[in-house]
């Protein structure tokens, strides 16, 4: 099969394109899972379209089997049919975006989430979901994760209040694996993590969450959402006085190197 012939989109079509690129690379399931730190079986499923690429799956995958950033494109594209039917639209320009911030209050942000984690929080929805719906929406955010380590990088901010930091979603275990991972994505080179100090009276973003984007084209868009109700901000002038926004809760955070030093103390103390 010729990787033209995979379309896109769908998350078999870029099955398929990684099963193209492994054979033509002479690469068994197992012996790729090797060469990029994943199982057989986790390699199996996302050639099978059952389960999106995590973590560093894709860039690695697409070096290892040589695809020259053919991988990596179409996972930017993969279907968004996992993800909650309100979210698509923003989750669409999200894989296109060269710069995200996010500024969050009370909640671990999907895009550093643990799988575990992730189960953790629709398992506690109201109103309740099903299994299979579960499944489908933690599917969904696990793919849009690959925005961390694509080629080329996106610049991605994150200011965290401590709540997000603290609160032992899924129990000790899962909290403390979460912060682990959360340390690890600070490491990358494109992303940045600040926590706002639990000892500052007031700051810039009281007024609550917000998820910034700067697309390829340039544009700027800005996410918000609470207790079920989102939009998506578009327009001046109140696009540029969330951006503005995050630019004074950058100053107001602590560093990258304290907030770093007090996310490890936190899960060292678990």
């Amino acid at each position: 099969m010729h990787p033209s012939s995979t379309g896109g989109g769908t998350a078999e079509m870029f099955g398929a394109l990684l099963r193209y690129y492994r054979e033509l690379a002479g690469l068994s399931q197992e012996g790729l899972g090797i060469r990029i730190g994943f199982s057989k079986s986790q390699v199996a499923m996302v050639e099978r379209g059952q389960r999106p690429p995590k973590g560093d799956f894709v860039p690695e995958a697409d070096a290892a089997v040589g695809a020259n950033g053919a991988l990596i494109a179409v996972a930017v594209k993969l279907s968004f049919g996992h993800l909650a039917s309100w979210f698509e639209p923003f989750a669409e320009e999200e894989a296109k975006a060269v710069a995200r911030y996010e500024y969050e209050q009370s909640i671990m942000p999907g895009l550093l989430q643990t799988e575990a984690h992730a189960y953790a929080l629709y398992q506690a929805a109201c109103p309740p979901l099903d299994d299979d719906e579960i499944e489908r929406l933690v599917a969904g955010r696990l793919a849009r994760q690959t925005l961390l380590t694509r080629k080329p990088p996106t610049d991605i901010s994150f200011i965290l209040e401590i709540s997000a930091i603290t609160r032992p979603i899924g129990g000790r275990d899962v909290h403390r694996a979460q912060l682990q991972h959360l340390l690890e994505m600070s490491e990358l080179r494109n992303v940045h993590i600040q926590v706002m100090s639990p000892n500052r009276e007031t700051h810039a973003g009281l007024s609550g969450s917000f998820i910034l984007l700067e697309t390829d084209d340039r544009r700027r868009l800005a996410y918000l959402e609470v207790q079920g109700r989102n939009f998506v901000v578009s327009e001046q002038p109140q696009l540029g006085d969330l951006f503005a926004t995050y630019g004074m809760l950058r100053t107001q955070a602590h560093g990258l190197e304290e907030s770093r030093g007090l996310i490890k103390q936190i899960a060292e103390g678990l």
